[in-house]
């Protein structure tokens, strides 16, 4: 591979400890020391120390420093990354060096990966305090939709870095979507010059990765703490869960800010299990072409909560797939049958009729609803929150057999579009090397084949008791009170819980109906 680094290196011992730090690129102006973690600063010939970094937290990023690839042609290095953290999730931005000396971010986008060039804008950007989610924005030359707003925290860093990294300063960060797979973002680290960012979604795979982790999925055994429900042994297996279900006692407990002290955690009642066992690994292609091997990590089970009750109420079960290269997709079962969807980079323009385009693709509106998580297990990459609930619009594209389906979920400060297709019940059997007798078990209303034989009728008695078991245990965990939150916080007799019952509690805006399930809010993101 061609040097990566033309300019010559530039290297002085660290003010703090001593050990010698190396700049790579003269464009970088703060590195981290290796040995004692000081964040330096570069001026002329000297360095200066101007903070300590806390120790990295380890995650399922199989990059590290040193790492190299190819990007459009172009040679690059991996210099430098920086932790951030927001109140539902935490991701890597990784410093990397092209040849010819221009650098770029490689960051972590809602389990996807998108490499990033910051670059001047000619006009003033907005106020943090005036960008509103899910709204339009001009920015750039581009028209872009609000994707999200947090407040991220800066946690630790390592390596070489553009500019002094502020840590443990809190910050907005805005991030954009546009119709041509672009995804853009704000920093306002420093509010009166916000870092402006445009990248695209690339795939690991495709970068002639070199150096990387050899091992990003190991056991963490120094993670491992008792349940709070039960004291049962909980070993994450992803290095960034946030949320990790117990085995035993189905307690869900939140370790996005370490396993130490008291943790915060909630019980539930038992769901369905899973139909595709935890830990199982399979391959299947989420948009077609070559199947990718995926391993299940976590498992939900959402209803949608009907505004009136003459409205029919659905209920369907998730699948959070993991891939290290790939990062993580959804595997759907939903009463009209399978599908596989990933979050999408950028954002479909809205089109006549209520419809929505992709990718020159028209896709009709289907549903609006309100979906409520009732049940997890395993381990997620969000902070999995007790009646967690967002807006969804589901969509749907038809060609011929083939069948593609967006969807959009919105929570308080998050929009995300998922995109995917669905696929048959034989599909998932074979990927998932499943016995060929449970095909009775995983068929639906897509895949279910009229048959006028004995074995067809007993299969079709087999799958009614099946869906009437799952209608029973789903409707169970769906129908429970909606101001129960209200009663276990305030009690049975508070005039808070009193007034939410008076209310009927939290309901949908919008129609009811089926999901294409997807991402369920409060993961990822980048910058």
């Amino acid at each position: 591979m061609a040097s990566t680094s033309p300019q010559r290196r530039w290297q002085a011992a660290c003010p703090n400890c001593g050990a010698p730090v190396e700049f790579a690129s003269a464009a970088s102006h703060s590195a981290v020391c290796s040995y004692c973690r000081a964040t330096l600063l570069r001026e002329g010939e000297a360095l200066r120390k101007i903070g300590q970094s806390a120790e990295l937290f380890e995650d399922y990023s199989p990059l590290q420093l040193g790492a190299s690839g190819k990007y459009q042609g172009e040679p690059f290095t991996v210099l430098g990354r920086i932790q951030l953290r927001t109140e539902e999730a935490s991701w890597n931005e990784w410093h990397i060096l092209f040849g010819h000396g221009r650098s770029a971010w490689l960051s972590e986008d809602n389990g996807a990966f998108v490499i990033g060039f910051e670059l001047p804008l000619a006009e003033a950007p907005p106020l943090a305090a005036n960008v509103i989610v899910g709204s339009p924005l001009t920015l750039g030359g581009s028209r872009w939709e609000v994707a999200s707003k947090v407040d991220a925290t800066v946690l630790a860093c390592e390596g070489e870095l553009p500019r002094p990294p502020e840590l443990l300063k809190s910050y907005w960060v805005v991030e954009l979507r546009s119709s041509k797979g672009e995804v853009g973002s704000l920093e306002f680290s420093q509010p009166q010059a916000p870092v402006w960012t445009v990248g695209r979604s690339v795939r690991l795979a495709d970068l002639a990765l070199s150096g990387l982790r050899e091992d990003s999925s190991k056991t963490l055994s120094g993670k491992s703490l008792p349940c709070p429900g039960c004291g049962a042994s909980l070993t994450p297996k992803l290095d960034n869960t946030q949320s990790i279900v117990c085995p035993q006692c189905h307690t869900v407990t939140d370790i996005s800010k370490g396993v130490g002290g008291d943790l915060a955690h909630y019980a539930q009642d038992n769901g369905m299990e899973p139909l595709i066992p935890m830990g199982s690994s399979g391959k299947l292609a989420v948009m077609g072409g070559t199947p990718q091997d995926w391993q299940v990590v976590g498992y939900m089970e959402r209803c949608d909560l009907p505004q009136g009750q003459d409205e029919e109420q659905t209920f369907w079960r998730e699948y959070l797939l993991f891939n290290r290269l790939e990062g993580f997709a959804f595997l759907v079962d939903t009463e009209e049958g399978w599908s596989v969807v990933r979050p999408l980079t950028g954002a479909p323009t809205a089109d006549k009729g209520g419809a929505v385009s992709w990718q020159d693709k028209r896709f009709a509106r289907r549903w609006q609803y309100t979906a409520l998580i009732t049940y997890v297990l395993g381990e997620f990459y969000w902070r999995v929150k007790r009646g967690e609930k967002c807006l969804v619009t589901d969509y749907e594209y038809r060609a011929g057999s083939r069948t593609e389906l967006l969807s959009r979920e919105q929570t308080g400060n998050e929009v995300t579009w998922s995109h995917g297709r669905k696929l048959d019940a034989d599909e998932v059997l074979k990927g998932f090397a499943l016995a060929p007798e449970k095909r009775a078990a995983f068929a639906r209303d897509a895949g279910v084949r009229a048959s006028g034989d004995a074995h067809g009728l007993f299969a079709k008695i087999i799958l009614g008791a099946f869906v009437l078991l799952v209608l029973l245990l789903l409707f169970r965990a769906c129908s429970s009170d909606d101001c129960q939150s209200y009663k276990e916080t305030f009690g049975e007799s508070s005039a808070e819980y009193q007034a939410c019952k008076r209310s009927g509690g939290v309901r949908s805006s919008g129609g009811s109906g089926g999901s294409w399930g997807g991402y369920s809010s409060g993961g990822g993101g980048h910058k």
